[in-house]
């Protein structure tokens, strides 16, 4: 029995010293885990002489704070190695731990970084998503190549993916477009996309803006036929290249609608720019010469009756809504008559028209 006691008893001191040895590593253990954790996750130079090199994406931003590109497709020991060479952790394989532990994926765009910063509230930053948003204006009556220079030098997408993505068969049928291009339909209005933005969704984007700004100037729009849609399309576009001054653009709508009903030709100088620049792909002419009226191509309106084959720039909401809601006039013709003001002469005959000419070049004394 006194064996077995002691046994017994040897057995219970030999847990007792594991246990006292476990207890007496974790006291040591527990705290320099937490110190060695401290050390990697505090803010780089946590002194308050944080001194940061720019480094392959990333850079200063103009408030002091720093801008990180996250690219697409890049993994996230890749971004910490960059982090690490930036200045803005201590310690990349810390990085790759913690992404591990977390999983969350790093999203792609552009973040901004306010300093002091932890790996962890860096980390929780590129896995938020709440990436920088570039604001970007479309001016009014551009033309889709001009659309793309603009979305491609603020750096939301390429512009040949940008235009390949508004001449994809797949988005035009979604829209029903019966033309070649977005061309026209692609509101022209100020946005607000991240870098690095998928063409296709920059299009699909501007293109729900057009359609939701035809419903605001009339409901009854969507209840049009497709060829009578595109054909309002059209003529707001030239409108948009006329129109100087908003309350004129009505009136101008009503010269080109009055043209069209009696078979017309147009006659918008326009239509033969959009050739010039946008087909031929020279630059802007200073003036038109005679010349140029003369350029066999469906979109002179000089030469052929009727509307050209497409839109010719990106209409806003004054020429859209003015050949929605044309000016019930007579006039067949208008002029440029004060450059300053934008202001044009209209009238109802060719000699009335002849002689606004006249004024302008030889003006009563």
């Amino acid at each position: 029995m006194a064996g077995k006691r002691k046994k017994k008893f040897s057995i219970i001191s030999s847990f007792l010293k594991l246990i006292s040895f476990m207890l007496a590593l974790a006291l040591i253990v527990i705290p320099l885990t937490l110190i060695v954790f401290m050390y990697f996750n505090s803010p780089v130079n946590d002194n308050g002489q944080i001194i940061i090199s720019e480094y392959d994406g990333i850079r200063y931003s103009d408030d002091g704070n720093f801008l990180i590109d996250i690219r697409r497709g890049e993994t996230s020991q890749s971004v910490g190695l960059r982090l690490e060479r930036a200045g803005l952790i201590n310690n990349r394989y810390f990085w790759n731990l913690l992404c591990r532990y977390f999983e969350e994926h790093i999203k792609t765009g552009t973040y901004k970084l306010e300093l002091p910063a932890t790996p962890i509230a860096i980390h929780s930053l590129l896995v938020s998503g709440r990436e920088i948003l570039h604001k970007v204006t479309i001016p009014e009556g551009v033309t889709l190549n001009k659309t793309a220079l603009i979305l491609e030098q603020a750096g939301i997408c390429s512009a040949v993916s940008f235009l390949a993505a508004a001449r994809d068969r797949g988005i035009i049928n979604d829209y029903g477009i019966p033309n070649e291009s977005m061309e026209g339909y692609l509101f022209p209005d100020t946005y607000f996309f991240p870098s690095e933005y998928p063409a296709e969704k920059t299009v699909r984007k501007m293109a729900d803006n057009f359609f939701n700004k035809l419903d605001i100037i009339s409901p009854a729009i969507r209840g049009m036929s497709v060829q009578e849609l595109n054909e309002k399309v059209i003529l707001a576009s030239i409108v948009e290249r006329e129109y100087r001054v908003a309350d004129e653009a009505p009136v101008m709508a009503g010269v080109f609608a009055n043209r069209l009903r009696i078979n017309m030709r147009l006659q918008s100088c326009a239509t033969v720019e959009y050739i010039i620049t946008e087909i031929q792909g020279k630059p802007h002419p200073r003036v038109l010469l005679y010349v140029d009226l003369e350029i066999r191509n469906p979109y002179n309106t000089y030469l052929y009756s009727g509307l050209p084959p497409g839109p010719i720039s990106a209409p806003g909401m004054v020429a859209l809504r003015a050949v929605i809601y044309p000016a019930n006039t007579d006039f067949l013709y208008f002029r440029l008559t004060d450059v300053s003001s934008g202001r044009h002469y209209f009238s109802r005959t060719h000699d009335e028209h002849i002689r606004a000419g006249e004024l302008l070049v030889k003006p009563p004394s």
